[in-house]
């Protein structure tokens, strides 16, 4: 048999080989496949005069949207809309996890007290939580928010200059410029430089045995980038105050209660999956760890807090990145009560433009992506926490 043919078959009998090739076909007929079915769409709507492409992202989007994180206009077009319904998205999500998180990991804890009433509490809310479909609690909680509180001449002043009503929160804010995002960029790259170099100058040490002090280099790393920063912009920090008027607050930053709603909604709903989570993880750490802790002295609190849950957390990860992608796919539902998120930006685009196939893709993309970013972030720490055989 000839030299090629022998490197040839045992290149097929190669398990590797293969395996990198079945998947290559497979990704390419699905690639294929898509091609086809886009330009057989494509061809039936050009036939039946129907405008297809995204060149309708550049025109003018000539509708408001009530509440955006970015600048946003009615002059502006349909691209930015879309784009001020992801950030719209991003940040609602993204508040809901922080707070999913804090109140999943104290009700996880709760639950296995041995406190009867604390850990019937924690049970009573969990059972209620999961067993409700979100969408009711986001109609239940918008109108407590909209039917409970006053109207906005009657807002409640709380504190000084923070107003409570039924359109929502108002609170002073900072009169926000280019000058402050470049010095937030500027601590941001202060931080990773801190971390870089606190990680060489450990890595270091193990290396050569000498104990070295990191923390003043590590401080000057994290602070120099963004007090540049401050002595080259030289921001100013004006507050916008509120003011109640004779019909309506002026002045501050309002969180609307179409935002509140949803951001309640999502945190409490998914913190009780994320708080039975907690509870297996803990769970799944053998007693004796317990046992030893106390034996060394060790309270209760001090024993959680640094030898359970680090090793919970190789059980906890994988099905919290589940509870994480649920919430942000979860938020959809915005527009049940209203928040211009990404669906709803996307439905009003659609019916302006009438190009349906285009805004249904483009937010089914925004999700894939994100969801695709949150599973590589929490595999990456998920592998950070691994046990590794030594």
């Amino acid at each position: 048999m000839p030299a090629d043919s022998m490197s040839v078959t045992r290149l097929l009998y190669n398990l590797r080989f293969r395996a990198i090739l079945y998947q290559v076909l497979a990704v390419g007929s699905i690639v294929l496949l898509g091609l086809y079915l886009f330009s057989n769409v494509s061809q039936k709507l050009a036939e039946q005069n129907i405008a297809t492409g995204f060149g309708y992202l550049s025109r003018e989007a000539g509708f408001v949207i009530s509440q955006t994180m970015i600048d946003y206009k009615p002059t502006d077009t349909y691209g930015r809309a879309i784009l001020a319904g992801i950030v719209n998205t991003v940040w609602v999500s993204a508040w809901s996890v922080v707070l999913a998180s804090i109140l999943g990991l104290v009700v996880g804890i709760a639950r296995l007290s041995r406190n009867p009433l604390l850990a019937l509490l924690a049970f009573l809310y969990v059972e209620a939580l999961r067993n409700v479909p979100l969408l009711l609690y986001l109609f239940l909680w918008y109108a407590l928010i909209v039917t409970t509180l006053p109207a906005v001449r009657e807002a409640w002043e709380v504190l000084p200059h923070v107003f409570v009503s039924n359109s929502g929160l108002t609170v002073p804010s900072l009169i926000w410029t280019r000058a402050h995002t470049i010095i937030i960029v500027a601590l941001v790259l202060g931080g990773v430089l801190a971390v870089v170099l606190h990680r060489r100058m450990t890595a270091e040490r193990i290396r050569t045995g000498k104990d070295r002090t990191t923390w003043p280099w590590v401080a000057f790393a994290l602070l120099i980038p963004p007090v540049l920063a401050f002595l080259i912009m030289q921001p100013e920090f004006a507050v916008s105050l509120p003011e109640k008027g004779r019909f309506r607050l002026t002045g501050g930053s309002q969180l609307t209660p179409e935002f509140t709603a949803l951001l309640i909604g999502l945190a409490l709903s998914a913190s009780a999956g994320i708080a039975e989570i907690v509870r297996s993880g803990i769970l799944s750490v053998r007693k004796g760890q317990w046992e030893a802790s106390r034996a060394l002295g060790l309270r209760d609190g001090l024993t959680m807090r640094l030898i359970v849950l680090p090793q919970a957390l190789r059980v906890i990860i994988p099905p919290l990145t589940s509870s994480y992608l649920s919430l942000f796919k979860n938020s959809s539902l915005a527009i049940a009560i209203g928040y211009p998120d990404l669906v709803m930006v996307s439905n009003t685009t659609m019916n302006q433009t009438g190009q349906a196939i285009e805004g249904i893709a483009i937010f089914m993309l925004v999700y894939l992506g994100l969801s695709i970013a949150i599973s590589l972030f929490m595999n990456w720490y998920n592998s950070r926490v691994a046990l590794k055989e030594r």
